[in-house]
């Protein structure tokens, strides 16, 4: 018996009985066959989505390190001795560590008191001491060993004082701030948190 036959073609992009727009292939018993110049064509369209695959897997790579940029730029602590009572003074130089912690994106260390910069930027960090006077207070902000800035209150007598300071730092990756209670002399601080340090990143570079 004869095949069952019928020609195809399209017409702004339809299929359509013969006779119409462009001959693409032909059906037979159930099995459809394409020109060959119906095959160039679809090889030329897969090409071209697999371009603009490629281009969308690469837009989003970039938009997910966007991301994760900005997850890591959000680095900022606060926090305060208050231990209720007087620290120090001591015979040397010693790093003050801050009990009660208000934030922390995890890059300060509570039991050591020190900051470890996470990512390299431009940071700010601050402190204040209390102390009485009938012994002097001297606070300094380190960086990697070296003192950055200080404060220092002498000696005044039978009162209760409050300094402060603080100082913009460029930072690298692993550079370490902290606090260090100057020799002989001594800090107090209680429930209102009056001895406090923070810091957080202005922007990287």
């Amino acid at each position: 018996p004869n095949s069952l036959m019928s020609v195809l073609s399209f017409c702004n992009g339809s299929k359509t009985a013969s006779g119409s727009c462009g001959y693409i292939g032909y059906k037979a018993n159930n099995n459809f066959f394409l020109n060959q110049k119906t095959i160039g064509q679809l090889f030329l369209i897969l090409r071209e989505l697999e371009a603009k695959l490629r281009d969308t897997q690469k837009e989003m790579e970039v938009l997910k390190s966007q991301v994760q940029g900005k997850s890591s730029n959000k680095v900022a602590f606060g926090a305060s001795i208050s231990v209720g009572d007087n620290v120090g003074p001591f015979n040397t130089h010693t790093t003050l560590v801050y009990k009660k912690v208000y934030v922390n994106t995890g890059s300060f260390n509570v039991g050591t008191g020190i900051f470890t910069a996470p990512v390299t930027g431009v940071y700010y960090f601050s402190f204040s001491g209390h102390n009485h006077s009938s012994k002097p207070m001297g606070l300094q902000l380190m960086k990697n060993g070296q003192q950055m800035v200080t404060v220092y209150n002498h000696v005044a007598g039978n009162r209760h004082e409050t300094a402060t300071n603080g100082m913009t730092l460029q930072l690298e990756v692993g550079d370490q701030v902290y606090m260090r209670l100057m020799q002989n002399t001594w800090i107090i601080d209680n429930s209102n948190d009056h001895s406090t340090f923070i810091g957080h990143l202005l922007f990287p570079l």
